[in-house]
C-alpha cells in the first residue's frame, strides 16, 4: 500500500514536468523568481532575458506562470514575462547567420555574374575582332578583284587595238603586194620585147 501511494505521489509529481511547455522569458535584462505564485513570495533566483524555460502552470488570479529554467529550477514569474516567441537574444545570432549566409550567396551570385559578364564581353570583343578582320579581308579581296577586272578591260582593249592593227597591216600590205602585181603587169610588157614570130609560127 505504502509503494503504491508513492507511485502515485511520484505520477503527480511528474505530471506538471510532462504536460510542460517549452516558453521563452521576454526581453528584458532578467526576472527574478520566487517560490510561490505572486510577488510576495521570497525570491529563489533570476532568469535571464531569452532563456528558453518550460512552462508548467498559470495562475491567472495572480498573473504568474510556474516554469522550470534550463539548470532545473521550478519556481513563479510573471505571466507577462513569458512569451512563445523567441527572444532577440535568441533570434539574433540566428538571423545574424542567416544574413552572413545569404550575404556569401549574393556575393558568389555576383561573382559568379561578374565571371559571366567578362566572359561574354571577351566573346564579343573576339567576335567583333574576328568582324573587323574578316570585313578587312572582304575590302582587300573586292580591291584586287576590281583592279583585276580592271586590269583584264586593259588588256581586253589592247588586245581589241591589236586585231585592228593587225588588220589594217593585212590590209596595207595586201593592197601594196596587188598594187605592185598590178604595176609590174602594166610595165613588164613594156619593158622585156617581144620576140619576133618565125614563117612557121614558131618564135
Amino acid at each position: 500500500m505504502k509503494k503504491l501511494v508513492l507511485m502515485i505521489f511520484a505520477c503527480i509529481i511528474a505530471a506538471p514536468s510532462a504536460m510542460a511547455k517549452d516558453r521563452y522569458i521576454s526581453d528584458n535584462l532578467f526576472t527574478y523568481m520566487h517560490s510561490g505564485p505572486s510577488n510576495q513570495y521570497r525570491i529563489i533566483g533570476s532568469v535571464n532575458a531569452g532563456e528558453k524555460v518550460s512552462l508548467v502552470a498559470n495562475n491567472k488570479e495572480t498573473g504568474y506562470s510556474q516554469i522550470v529554467d534550463n539548470r532545473g529550477r521550478k519556481g513563479w514569474i510573471a505571466t507577462n514575462f513569458v512569451t512563445t516567441q523567441e527572444s532577440m537574444t535568441t533570434r539574433l545570432p540566428r538571423l545574424e547567420k542567416e544574413l552572413a549566409e545569404v550575404k556569401a550567396k549574393l556575393a558568389n551570385a555576383n561573382e559568379h555574374a561578374n565571371k559571366e559578364k567578362a566572359g561574354l564581353i571577351d566573346s564579343l570583343e573576339t567576335r567583333n575582332s574576328q568582324i573587323s578582320e574578316l570585313e578587312k579581308s572582304y575590302a582587300e579581296m573586292n580591291q584586287q578583284l576590281t583592279a583585276s577586272q580592271t586590269e583584264v578591260r586593259n588588256l581586253r582593249a589592247k588586245l581589241d587595238t591589236q586585231k585592228d592593227d593587225l588588220l589594217l597591216k593585212y590590209f596595207t600590205y595586201g593592197g601594196g603586194v596587188a598594187g605592185i602585181g598590178l604595176l609590174l603587169g602594166l610595165i613588164l610588157p613594156h619593158i622585156i620585147p617581144r620576140r619576133k614570130r618565125s614563117p612557121a609560127g614558131w618564135a
